[in-house]
Parts: structure tokens; sequence; C-alpha cells
């Protein structure tokens, strides 16, 4: 009898490590594949736009909330006065991230409900305004890149890394 309880708990213990390990397998792989699709820290820091127009600088700073929160601000300047700004958040809500813009003079954000993202970019729309009706952002060989659609207008947007924020 003794010898059966010995064995009965060896096979329990080894049973038990074996469920542990699976466990532990199963979660890690889904930690990593949450890390590649559900975060944006390749937005972070200080974006100065490359393709702007002859006089005018415009530059983009992100940085992370949480780890369902960024937020964003962008702005063009002319001759040392700012001449358009904008206030961005990206921010998880259930399971989808969303995009609210809202620049000087708005009572309330625009929000532009994610439709795509992956590990380097995403896309987010909102087909009830007239322009933009989608914003996409990708990264690329340490450079942030940019695209805002609506009817047959399209801004392409190219930024490189100033800094860190």
């Amino acid at each position: 009898m003794k010898q059966f309880v010995i064995l009965l708990f060896a096979i329990s213990t080894l049973s038990c490590n074996s469920n542990h390990k699976e466990t532990q397998n199963t979660l890690t792989d889904s930690i990593t594949r949450t890390d590649n699709t559900e975060h944006f820290d390749w937005l972070l820091g200080q974006w100065q736009r490359l393709n702007e127009e002859e006089g005018k600088e415009t530059y983009e700073y992100w940085h992370k909330v949480s780890d369902t929160e960024y937020t964003g601000l962008g702005f063009t300047m002319q001759a040392s006065d700012t001449i358009w700004q904008e206030q961005m958040r990206l921010v998880k809500h259930d399971k989808n991230w969303n995009l609210t813009i809202q620049s000087p003079g708005e009572s309330v954000p625009t929000t532009f409900k994610g439709t795509a993202h992956s590990a380097t970019e995403f896309t987010c729309t909102n087909n009830e305004i007239s322009f933009p009706n989608r914003i996409t952002y990708w990264s690329s060989n340490d450079r942030l890149f940019a695209t805002v659609d609506g009817g047959d207008l399209s801004l392409s947007f190219e930024f490189e890394k100033t800094g860190s924020r």
C-alpha cells in the first residue's frame, strides 16, 4: 500500500508539472502575440516632418500614458509662430484602438475608429465627416509615415525622429 501511495504521488507531481509548463508556454505565446500587435511604442518620441513646405516646420510629439493610451501633439510653425496645432489620443476601447483628434477651437474631439493594426501600423476611419475619412500611421526604417485620406484628397507625411520625450 505504501508503494502505491508513493507511485500515485509521483504521477500526480509529474502531471502537475506538465500542465504547469503547458499553461506557462501558452501564456508566453499569448503575451508575445499581444506585445507584437497591442502596443504602439514605435510612435514614441519627437518627430519632424521631412516633406513639409518651404518655410514651415511640422512636428509630432508622442508619449505613452499607459498600456492602453498614447497622447500626441502635432503642430506647424512658420517664422517662429505656431500656425496649426492638434492634440491626439490613441486609446484602447474594449478590443479596438481609437484615435481622437482635437484642434484649438473645437469643443469636441473627432474620433476615428480603429479598423486595422499590426506591429508597425494602424488605420483609423470616420466616414461621418467630409475630410479626412481615414488616417494611417506606420513605421519603417526609423521613420514615421502617415497618410490622411478623404474623397479625392490624400496627404502624405514623412517624419524623422529628432529626440525622445
